[in-house]
């Protein structure tokens, strides 16, 4: 039977930590170890780590704070299984998970493994909204949890990846703390020789942010991280990473297409203006038809445009930067 190292950094989310630890106490697989690492937090979690120590083999490790990735690093060290887990501490873990990737493993000999987000019946509209935009044809989230994304090989994100032990002897931890730390990480082991895929049945109910205002400082962050990937690896920027800030420039280019309009004459459906509308109503409908909630999908229209249109400014803004100091 493999072990697993459930690896979970942690910054001042005590109540976070608790749901995610009550979920791994119903894993139908059970040959596994938790290490929380604390990253400085005020607000520590460690007398709520302390109570599952009678229904999980557990470890908490303080330490001052540096970021998540080099949190990880030190969650590797103290690491005693086959293969290390990392996780978000907004995740919640359904029963099957670690049993699905016993099996998906078995099956494909996995080195590196990714899972999808999914939205639990228990979280809030706006949650639910945003978890549609994450995982939309509609937006750059369509391509997440996709065996081959649209600029190449699958890249596993830190909310739910999986490695191998002779992974990290062999490549080590992570490099960077912030700003794209886990697609660095994947790149780097993908270059190694390791074989990277998804486990679709490996899915996490991923609460992210809770509100619109949460959700565009995360997507702004995104959209940073993606150019300083390029710094590392600079084959790695794809055209379709561009598309959030050529959205992000054509909705602020309206009133120059309003201008065209008025003195060509162009009948509305035809113009800018008018795509728009189209492609409002296409993602109202099909959030409509995916999430079977009305009112979600008014939300998820909100959350599409604020994720399209953070990214968008991060990676102009991150870019721009990148320009001027080259």
């Amino acid at each position: 039977m493999r072990t697993y190292s459930i690896i979970i950094p942690l910054y001042n989310r005590p109540e976070e930590i608790d749901e995610l630890l009550d979920s791994l106490t119903r894993q139908y697989y059970k040959h596994f170890e938790v290490i929380i690492v604390e990253d400085g937090s005020q607000r520590d979690a460690k007398s709520i780590v302390e109570s599952y120590a009678d229904k999980l083999s557990i470890q908490y490790i303080f330490k001052e704070n540096s970021g998540q990735g080099f949190s990880r690093n030190v969650g590797f060290k103290h690491a005693k299984g086959d293969y290390f887990i990392i996780f978000d501490s907004d995740c919640i873990i359904p029963p099957h998970y670690l049993q699905s990737v016993e099996e998906a493993i078995a099956a494909n000999g996995y080195d590196l493994y990714g899972g999808p987000d999914a939205a639990s019946e228990e979280f809030t509209d706006v949650q639910k909204a945003i978890s549609y935009s994450m995982t939309s044809p509609f937006s750059t989230g369509g391509i997440r949890g996709k065996k081959k994304t649209l600029g190449g090989k699958f890249h596993p994100r830190s909310f739910n990846m999986g490695l191998s032990r002779k992974v990290y002897e062999k490549v080590g931890g992570f490099l960077i703390t912030r700003m794209g730390e886990d697609i660095e990480y994947s790149i780097r082991i993908i270059q190694q020789g390791f074989q990277s895929g998804i486990i679709p049945d490996a899915y996490v109910y991923h609460k992210r942010r809770t509100s619109f205002q949460q959700f565009y400082k995360q997507l702004h962050f995104f959209g940073r991280a993606r150019i300083n990937i390029s710094r590392f690896f600079p084959q790695e920027l794809k055209l379709v990473h561009t598309f959030p800030a050529l959205f992000l420039l054509f909705c602020l280019s309206q009133p120059l297409w309003l201008i065209v309009q008025l003195i060509t004459g162009l009948p509305f459906f035809y113009s800018s203006a008018g795509l728009l509308l189209v492609y409002t109503v296409l993602i109202w409908l099909h959030a409509w038809f995916t999430t079977k909630n009305l009112y979600i999908a008014l939300l998820s229209v909100r959350a599409v445009y604020t994720q399209l249109c953070a990214y968008g400014v991060g990676f102009l803004t991150e870019g721009w930067t990148k320009l001027t100091k080259s």
